[in-house]
């Protein structure tokens, strides 16, 4: 059967094309409750989109909760493969409050995780389905990708405090480089740290350019192998929409390496996030490596659509006059045809049309 992409919503045609994308990659559907234990939640707030949770009490006086992340739920629900690689997909409905609306919604989200035995292929490769999926909702789109051992690393070579450390990350992340260097010259940081730090948060664009750039802006030996991995990786991503931002920051008590955050043009927040969340398995338990990624569906009801001139083509007039048959024959007719058409005894001001089609004698 062939799906008419014009009666489907823009988020409706996302999850078809990007379930396309991901089995053609070896991807295999995962699916779950529609609720876990809250201490899953509690325990791990920081890593949520949002931490307003909607809560009940089961029947065995257990505090449950409609799942806010899909994530989470498969860590705790899939097996530790540590030596071999497990790649998911998903099209979960999660439970928060969205960022659109201040209330609580029922949103339908997609994405995917690959764990275990995490290698530069399986991160390139989840980089290239990354920005193909966006390519599969707009060809106006932009995928941002940062190295967190990099900015970790030029962070660690200041010398500053915990707490002066996540100020920086936060201008770091705000590309805020006046403010980063107020709080580096409070903090008696010499002066080719701060202009390390400055040139980090300025950096942004083509890969190659970036990293030529960065080569020349930090020390030889600082952050070398994470430098050659991200050059390794985006080598392999196919495309001109990949550009390197440092301000791409996650936190760092989750995830580590890889980040990144996707945009299409008309939304103004990024539709897709994702990265490595080898910490995020650590604090779980687990030994294995991971990666993923998810992309907001809430986000894309009506993106670019233009709005139809007209509800339907056709408004099929009849009454008890005419054969009901002959209704039948002449709505099959104009839908054969691809119009769209109503049978109806009178003219409602409800809908609008392009042409009547009136049998009645």
């Amino acid at each position: 059967m062939i799906i008419d992409e014009n009666v489907l919503l823009s988020d409706e045609i996302a999850v078809y094309r990007l379930r396309s994308l991901y089995r053609s990659y070896g991807y295999t559907p995962y699916k779950m409750s529609k609720f876990e234990e809250y201490d899953l939640y509690v325990r791990n707030k920081n890593f949520l989109v949002s931490d307003n949770i909607i809560t009940f009490t089961d029947i065995s006086g257990k505090l449950m909760a409609l799942k806010p992340d899909v994530t989470l739920s498969i860590i705790k629900n899939n097996k530790d493969t540590p030596d071999t690689v497990q790649k998911v997909y998903y099209n979960e409905n999660v439970y928060r409050v969205s960022g659109s609306t201040p209330a609580y919604k029922e949103i339908l989200q997609t994405g995917l995780e690959c764990f275990g035995r995490i290698d530069t292929y399986c991160i390139s490769e989840v980089l290239t389905l990354a920005a193909q999926s966006l390519s599969c909702i707009s060809g106006e789109f932009v995928l941002d990708v940062s190295h967190l051992g990099i900015v970790s690393a030029v962070l660690d070579s200041l010398g500053v405090s915990p707490a002066v450390r996540e100020e920086l990350l936060r201008c770091i992340g705000e590309k805020n480089a006046h403010g980063a260097r107020a709080i580096c010259e409070d903090e008696s940081v010499p002066e080719a740290g701060i202009r390390m730090l400055q040139g980090l948060i300025a950096a942004y664009g083509d890969p190659k350019t970036v990293l030529a750039a960065l080569d020349d802006l930090l020390p030889a030996d600082l952050a070398k192998k994470e430098r050659q991995e991200l050059a390794a990786i985006l080598a392999v991503v196919p495309g001109d929409n990949v550009r390197l931002d440092f301000s791409v920051v996650q936190d760092m008590g989750y995830y580590n390496g890889i980040v990144f955050k996707g945009f299409v043009n008309g939304i103004p927040v990024s539709i897709l996030s994702g990265g490595q969340y080898d910490r995020l398995m650590l604090r779980m338990g687990r030994k294995s490596g991971a990666i993923g990624f998810a992309v907001y569906l809430d986000l894309l009801k009506e993106l670019n659509r233009p709005a139809a001139e007209y509800d339907v083509d056709t408004v099929v007039l009849y009454d008890d006059s005419v054969d009901m048959g002959t209704v039948r024959d002449t709505m099959q007719s104009l839908i054969a045809a691809g119009k769209r058409a109503v049978a109806s005894r009178s003219l409602s001001d409800t809908i609008t049309y392009r042409a009547i089609a009136d049998l009645r004698k």
